[in-house]
């Protein structure tokens, strides 16, 4: 499909070939308000026109701004519309942009390149928080320039109180102006970079998961919207890369969330996607993203030729430096992970930099390209929806954004190396850690130690001895696990484990988040050897105020956090030896 008019013009922009004009230099500051006015050239291509008396977008905050000392002369042509809350500028200095009013005409470049980094969850919702202000033209444009896609049985929005899950989702469909210069134009696309955002509970601190894309797993069947609205489901096929969740075979974003929530047991809330221009626009409008060489580079495959050191990269230069393959480590996409993971990080400090949050024109330049780039789902899928998320989100430190890289082995089926499976004895851990909002960051556990008082005392109760296994007494109750649970969990522990004395007690009165086991002081020797036997952590251990009954049995409910019997639901306090993390607060040498 042709890009739109619209698309055509923001790809031009951000590749700096764009005839029109940069929607940062048409703001003006009125001396006579202290507002900024927002003044649109007749000659170029316009959104559609407010209504009168338009309402305000929610504002981020009104400052105004010192006046200068004479007023900038109205060009003809051009009708201005106030902007309150923009932000305002020194005495002296220019309008938004350095004080250009007219089209700036630029060179055109000779796109290149083959591959797009997707930008995470927390950096784009960031930049839409940022910039929470203006008129309503501006507002409508940007909230017009987000794509959606509605995903059969997708999440309906967020909640404030509870972990959020995004799939940040990279395609190498040759989208947008320019790009099919890239080769294989005519391709549906893939999975090619995907990123698991996960931000807990608290908001505290945040995990990203890279999954590698020629990871071989199980893609399930797929439940699609089709444009008529019916639904169709693709069935799903067993030992594929796991690029394939995406685009094959009519696949949406949300057959690559079910790949996903299969092969870690996290169920994402949303997705979202970028094109083949994101990594190229955003940088370009954060004013260039800071990388570090530890050798020079000159690579004719990406097109990247840089020397040892420090560096600013933009547009081209900065998709040549996430998308090489021979320029760093052993040249194997694993290693490409890891300077995207880098650049991401070099990216989410930058926009939240002063340099950035003090510039108007890089934060509608941010604004315009961010929602440019993405297609989202129906749950996120307006302005509004995105602000409440970025304002979320915000609050994360970079010290506790850890991106890391769910845990491969090379495939053993294969005698040369060109796919990976998942290391299990490694990936368990890692995936209980982000279950339970566990950062792989020390600052976060070292605070989580200082004030966990409670847990630390739930702690003490598993200090003791444990009965043995045929003196167990429990009755077991489904409040939340999957459907049948109490009944399987009841067959495990009579069949696997020797817990004869046990009882299924079908579903619980009310569900719970977290698993619970409830018993008496005289039963504490059976609580541990329970505990052992289901993997369950000490803040799941109740104990009652009086002695039971010599017969009377514990009550274990398995809450929402229950997968299935065997499965531990103790999450590590510590990643596992060995495995791959860049801390988003830190500067990262490619070597």
């Amino acid at each position: 499909m042709a890009p739109t008019e619209d698309q055509a013009t923001v790809d031009a922009q951000g590749r700096g070939r764009a005839d029109e004009i940069d929607p940062a230099d048409q703001w003006v500051l009125n001396p006579r308000t202290g507002n900024y006015e927002l003044r649109l050239d007749s000659s170029a291509a316009q959104p559609a026109a407010a209504p009168a008396a338009p309402p305000q977008p929610r504002s981020a905050g009104r400052r105004r701004a010192a006046a200068p000392a004479a007023e900038p002369a109205k060009a003809p042509g051009r009708t201005p519309r106030t902007a309150p809350g923009v932000p305002g500028q020194r005495r002296g200095e220019g309008p938004p942009g350095g004080g250009r009013r007219g089209a700036r005409k630029r060179k055109q470049e000779k796109p290149r390149g083959k591959k797009v980094l997707a930008i995470t969850g927390g950096s784009v919702a960031f930049v839409l928080v940022a910039v929470s202000v203006g008129g309503y033209l501006y507002y409508k444009h940007l909230n017009d320039n987000i794509k959606t896609t509605e995903i059969v049985g997708g999440s309906k929005g967020f909640k404030k109180d509870q972990a959020i899950n995004i799939l940040v989702i990279g395609t190498d469909k040759r989208t947008g102006a320019g790009n099919e210069g890239y080769g294989d134009k005519n391709s549906t696309g893939h999975a090619d970079t995907t990123i698991l955002f996960h931000v807990a509970k608290d908001r505290t601190n945040a995990t990203a998961m890279s999954i590698p894309r020629d990871l071989i797993t199980d893609i399930p069947d797929c439940p699609t919207k089709q444009p008529d609205g019916s639904v169709k489901t693709i069935p799903g096929t067993p030992g594929k890369r796991f690029n394939t969740s995406l685009g094959q075979s009519g696949r949406d974003p949300g057959c690559t969330m079910r790949t996903v929530a299969q092969l870690t047991g996290i169920q994402p809330d949303h997705f979202m996607m970028a094109d083949f221009n994101a990594v190229k626009t955003l940088s370009s409008a954060v004013g260039g993203v800071p990388v570090c060489l530890d050798k020079d580079v000159d690579d004719d495959k990406s097109k990247l030729k840089l020397t040892k050191g420090e560096h600013r990269l933009a547009g081209e230069e900065a998709l040549a430096f996430v998308r090489t393959r021979h320029a760093f480590g052993n040249e194997s996409d694993l290693d490409r992970i890891k300077t995207q993971q880098a650049f991401l990080s070099s990216m989410i400090r930058e926009m939240k930099s002063k340099n950035t949050l003090t510039n108007p024109k890089k934060l509608f330049s941010l604004a315009e390209a961010a929602t440019s780039a993405l297609t989202v789902d129906t749950g996120i899928g307006n302005l509004n929806r995105l602000m409440d998320l970025g304002t979320e989100l915000k609050g994360v430190n970079p010290k506790n954004i850890t991106f890391t890289t769910l845990p491969v082995k090379d495939n053993p089926a294969e005698r040369v190396r060109a796919t990976v499976v998942v290391d299990e004895p490694k990936a368990a851990p890692l995936f209980a850690m982000i279950q339970s909002d566990t950062s792989l960051t020390e600052v976060k556990q070292q605070e989580k130690a200082a004030k966990d008082a409670k847990t630390a005392a739930q702690e003490a109760l598993l200090q003791g001895n444990r009965a043995p296994a045929s003196d167990v007494r429990v009755n077991v109750y489904n409040g939340g696990g999957p459907q049948g649970s109490a009944g399987t969990t009841l067959t495990w522990l009579q069949n696997s484990k020797g817990v004869l004395k046990s009882g299924n007690l079908g579903n619980a009165p009310a569900k719970l988040k977290k698993t619970t086991l409830e018993f008496a002081p005289n039963q504490a020797d059976q609580a541990r050897a329970l505990a052992d036997i289901m993997g369950l952590p000490a803040t799941a251990l109740k104990q009652t105020a009086a002695d039971a009954a010599p017969k009377d049995p514990m009550v274990l409910t398995l809450g929402q956090d229950f997968k299935e019997p065997g499965i531990s639901l103790t999450a590590p306090q510590q990643a596992p030896e060995g495995i791959q993390r860049v801390e988003a607060d830190k500067e990262v040498c490619a070597k």
